[in-house]
């Protein structure tokens, strides 16, 4: 009887210190913030219990899905982002608003944004909540912070000169766009990461992509800790693609240390990295082969769509405005002389 009544003092015990926990997290915190910005001058959208902002995200966003922009018309913000034009007009260019329980600061004026930018004293460091972006993205250049993304960019930053980055295209051929591009720059980035090791690069190329897309499929619903250790069928599949692609440049890493003696470690993005981290220099490795997968899949993840889609952008505009295209065209005939 008293083993019982212990037990269940102890579950009493865990539940209060739940419950306390959830009132902090979700009541009293987020109003104590809104109070403080509040005294400051900082407003938002009110935060709504334990959803915060989203439901008024995902309701915007449905509204826009329908919207198409007229070939002259090159607002496209109401599209991708339609809470910031609802909200930016009602609380300025700085507010606050929530995922879930956590507060964001929307930076839309222009002299914070370069002072949050140039800041180097530590204020402003990364923090990505979401957990399946930080899987997707793996701890590289993207969200390191400090000495350590100081010792993550002297390695990484000469693979970008542009001898590495050249990949010709010939002939006169009607193309869709932004397909067209999407697949010159996986080329590009398969080649400038993984050189001699191409085709083993678009492998992993393409399953860092489901995992991309997987990941995105989160990032307007709420980050309930914890969550991510179910064995749900998203996480199933994100565990299982996360595996794989580690594998495949595990796999593409100890081939290219096997061959070194005859072919050296190469001096693509991979071979730099591995060059880092050879144990024959006698000293530290400035690398360790976790940071070189996860630099592996930061630099796929964050060059291909933001290329791709700046392409197709640029694209785009030079066929709307001719005069600026034939310009384009003979400034790029006379450098080819």
């Amino acid at each position: 009887m008293g083993l019982a009544w212990l037990v269940a003092a102890a579950i009493a015990a865990v539940a209060a210190s739940w419950a306390f926990n959830a009132l902090v997290h979700l009541v009293w915190r987020p109003y104590a913030i809104s109070k403080s910005l509040r005294a400051q001058g900082v407003r938002g959208p009110d935060y709504k219990f334990f959803v915060g902002s989203l439901g008024e995200i995902k309701e915007f966003r449905a509204e826009a899905a329908g919207a198409t922009l007229d070939v002259g018309d090159h607002d496209f913000v109401p599209l991708v982002q339609p809470h910031l034009r609802k909200w930016i007009p009602l609380y300025g260019r700085m507010f606050v608003y929530w995922t879930g329980a956590r507060p964001n600061v929307c930076v839309a004026d222009v002299n914070v944004v370069k002072q949050v930018l140039f800041d180097r004293t530590g204020l402003y460091p990364k923090n990505l909540i979401n957990p399946h972006i930080s899987r997707l993205l793996g701890k590289g250049l993207v969200l390191t912070d400090g000495d350590e993304w100081k010792r993550h960019r002297k390695v990484v930053h000469p693979a970008f000169n542009m001898d590495k980055l050249k990949l010709a295209k010939d002939g006169d051929v009607e193309v869709e766009l932004s397909s067209q591009f999407e697949e010159l720059t996986a080329d590009v980035i398969s080649h400038t990461a993984f050189g001699s090791s191409y085709r083993e690069g678009k492998q992993v190329f393409l399953a860092q992509r489901e995992l991309q897309f997987l990941a995105f499929s989160t990032v307007f619903n709420v980050q309930i800790p914890g969550f991510r250790f179910l064995p749900t069928e998203k996480n199933l599949k994100t565990w299982k693609l996360d595996k794989q692609v580690r594998a495949m440049l595990t796999d593409i890493i100890k081939t290219r240390l096997a061959n070194k003696d005859t072919a050296g470690y190469g001096n693509d993005l991979l071979g730099l990295m591995l060059e880092a981290c050879a144990p024959e220099h006698g000293e530290a490795p400035v690398l360790s082969m976790d940071e070189i997968i996860d630099e592996c899949k930061t630099f796929f993840f964050a060059g291909h769509d933001t290329t791709s889609h700046l392409l197709t952008w640029a694209s785009f505009l030079l066929s709307t405005h001719p005069e600026w295209q034939h310009k384009l065209r003979d400034e790029c005939t006379l450098g080819s002389r």
